[in-house]
């Protein structure tokens, strides 16, 4: 299936150098606002075509668009995918609201073409470990969990840091899809939320290169607690933080009626999988079950497009992305209200993948 990538920034380079390691996608052309940049990726991966964004869409020969635009793009962009008649995968978040979501979702239908969207990490070795355990029964019946995702922000790094602090950004928008899908694909949807959110420091230092110097005005909180209260029992704590500069908290734990399990950073594919099994006892160290461990970002593009050419559901769809936004906006309407908010929006888990399959490999 070919593939067509609109927004040539910081993420496209992971996505264009492991698209090529599936046999079943083709990147066929790059595009971006800076047409320049997109004939700069182009010339880095050997890429045939590097256009505009209206001649990507306008090409026939491109069946699949990949969105590696900022969120503040992505919804306008899936819809113009889908108007286009091509199917589309979108890096998270689907989009900034639940509304946006909605009308990407029904165009979609009404086109009859599919959605896909990140993170696809959850596919990875480290996490298809720890469903297989947990369908097994490894730890018993899951009845709460833990999550955080704490760290000083990204205007350290990132060459371009602004938006992680608009409309669309902060550190549950940002960081927090690795998390709840990850949660999703193990437990299921979430019934309900609640939370609290604040905005510790209203402006931000650049240090990165070229920016450094620069002040950039906080809109949106940047650290959220939440409780979840997941379909299937499990009430979990998630916090999310751009404010907390050193902490010793686990990356994401569950807790069963017969031991923990310790799930490994959903920000990667694969990572350390645990169990402790009393108390007083000693982790285990679990060997992965699946494979996809290192670095595979593109993983949930292909799956997509194997999807379609099989007929079968596609494993990082946009109903789990749907969800996924509906509990960031309620986290964000729960603080602001005080007061739970039920969520209305469900989905199922998606298929586990194939254990032990060589990668490239998808069925």
């Amino acid at each position: 299936m070919k593939i067509g990538v609109i927004g040539c920034g910081n993420i496209s380079s992971a996505y264009l150098k492991n698209l090529p390691g599936f046999a079943n996608v083709e990147v066929a052309a790059v595009a971006d606002l800076d047409v320049a940049r997109a004939q700069a990726k182009a010339a880095e991966f050997k890429i045939a075509k590097a256009c505009s964004v209206d001649a990507l869409l306008a090409d026939p020969a491109i069946e699949l668009v990949l969105n590696l635009t900022i969120p503040q793009a992505h919804a306008a962009v899936d819809l113009a995918a889908i108007a286009a008649g091509k199917h589309v995968y979108s890096e998270k978040p689907l989009a900034l609201d639940r509304a946006e979501g909605q009308q990407v979702l029904a165009a979609a239908r009404a086109k009859g073409v599919r959605v896909g969207c990140a993170p696809d990490t959850v596919l990875g070795g480290g996490h298809q470990t720890c469903r297989m355990l947990i369908d097994h029964g490894a730890i018993g019946r899951v009845v709460a969990g833990t999550a955080f995702m704490m760290c000083p922000g990204h205007e350290s790094w990132h060459p371009a840091p602004e938006f992680y602090y608009q409309r669309g950004g902060g550190p549950l928008f940002d960081m927090g899809p690795y998390y709840l899908h990850a949660l999703i694909m193990l437990l299921g949807p979430v019934r309900r939320v609640t939370g609290s959110a604040n905005i510790s420091f209203p402006e931000r230092l650049i240090t990165s290169q070229p920016k450094s110097g620069t002040r950039v005005p906080v809109e949106v909180p940047t650290h959220l607690a939440a409780v979840l209260d997941f379909v299937s029992g499990p009430i979990v704590t998630l916090i999310t933080s751009f404010d907390v500069r050193a902490h010793s908290c686990p990356i994401i734990e569950l807790y069963g009626t017969t031991g923990t399990l310790a799930v490994p950073d959903p920000n990667g594919f694969g990572g350390k999988v645990k169990i402790k099994r009393t108390r007083n006892g000693e982790w285990e160290s679990v060997g992965h079950s699946h494979s996809y461990l290192n670095q595979h970002r593109g993983l949930g593009v292909a799956d997509l497009a194997a999807a379609i050419t099989a007929g079968r559901d596609h494993r990082a769809n946009e109903r789990i992305a749907q969800h996924a936004l509906d509990l960031m906006q309620a986290i964000h309407e729960a603080s602001a209200t005080g007061r739970h908010i039920e969520v209305a929006s469900r989905c199922e888990r998606p298929a586990a993948m194939v254990a032990g399959l060589a990668e490239g490999v998808l069925d």
